[in-house]
């Protein structure tokens, strides 16, 4: 029996950046099968003639409108900058066609709400690119702490670090720049996924330390949640010496990740019962309590998670959900709660510039 060929998706980017251009065309160079970039568009002509140069077929645009009327456009990939997120999108699901996103979706929640809104009234779909969500470091902590070697889960770090005197638009107030808007979305996107969405309280420090701009490029953000877990988000362009990307405290172990390439744990066997002890009032002597013979397991493994993920394998969520009406994993409502810990830790927290100019 032949298997009847699936079709494929039309694609037109808006905004041919680093995200559209660098990202999008990058990435479905790697889904030829399903995906066909038809259009893209930019403001700006250098742009748009190295666009062409890469997809010479695709129709190239100046504005925005002309590409989201391009009957030939299925899907509406949303690339520009963070600051005009908002009026393009609402825009592109006037038009009937699927949208796909790009993180943050906005810059506000009251703007975040709206788009919530806008989507549940239009025809088309509105998908989020929370492409994070599938990188395979993610994925395989996720994967042990689910496994439950670790315990109860009771903290979890997670860090970005890097020194860059950066000097783009993305160091700017006024562009929407700042770590919040840029590697912030992921991190907290993984933060909320580790607290199940339900967040009890949020502390936030915003600094400048090494960019240019006036933007934060330093961040902390400690998340509480109704799980009794806490997630501790750091994100820097202003640390010479980066911290491990993921730490997990358990009740019966620990995990690192230092370079998003290995994981190392230490924890006690889970078939193994522990003693019985007791806390005592007498005198400890030169001791803090009675010998405990502790049997650890030490592993150093590679981050190979079960589920074979990349960040490039949203696309391939993507086209299940537009051609085989799967369910997408990223829902609306997720991407509207990352945007309101952003507001809300920029209403808690002003930006400290750290470096005398």
């Amino acid at each position: 029996m032949t298997v009847a060929k699936k079709r494929k998706v039309k694609v037109g980017i808006i905004g041919l950046g680093r995200a559209g251009y660098s990202m999008h065309c990058s990435e479905l160079d790697k889904y030829k099968t399903k995906f066909k970039i038809v259009a893209g568009c930019d403001p700006l002509e250098e742009k748009r003639d190295r666009f062409h140069g890469k997809v010479k077929k695709a129709t190239v645009y100046k504005k925005a409108e002309d590409l989201i009327a391009d009957p030939e456009v299925e899907l509406i990939s949303i690339a520009n900058r963070t600051t005009d997120h908002f009026s393009t999108v609402l825009l592109a699901l006037k038009s009937g066609k699927d949208v796909f996103l790009e993180k943050p979706i906005c810059e506000t929640y009251d703007e975040a709400k709206k788009i919530r809104t806008a989507a549940k009234k239009a025809k088309g779909t509105l998908y989020i690119r929370h492409n994070r969500r599938f990188e395979s470091g993610f994925v395989h902590v996720k994967e042990i702490i689910d496994s439950g070697i670790l315990g109860d889960i009771y903290e979890i770090k997670l860090c970005r670090h890097s020194y860059s005197r950066r000097n783009d638009w993305q160091t700017l107030k006024s562009c929407g720049g700042g770590q919040l808007n840029n590697w912030g979305p992921h991190l907290i996107d993984h933060a909320l996924q580790f607290l199940d969405y339900k967040v009890k309280d949020i502390w936030g420090s915003l600094k400048l330390v090494a960019a240019v701009g006036d933007a934060e490029d330093h961040l902390k953000i400690i998340l509480t949640g109704r799980n009794n877990r806490i997630v501790d988000v750091e994100i820097s362009g202003g640390v010479a010496l980066p911290s491990p990307v993921y730490a997990v405290y358990g009740t019966r172990g620990s995990l690192i990740s230092e370079d998003e390439k290995t994981l190392k744990l230490r924890y006690l066997d889970t078939r193994k019962k522990l003693s019985e002890r007791k806390a005592n009032k007498g005198d400890p002597g030169v001791g803090f309590g009675d010998p405990d013979d502790l049997k650890w397991i030490e592993k150093e493994i590679r981050v190979k998670p079960k589920l074979k993920v990349d960040t490039g394998s949203i696309w391939k969520y993507l086209y299940a959900s537009i051609v085989d009406n799967e369910e997408f994993p990223i829902s609306i409502d997720e991407s509207v709660a990352v945007v309101k810990v952003i507001e809300d830790v920029k209403k808690k927290a002003k930006i400290v510039r750290v470096a005398k100019r």
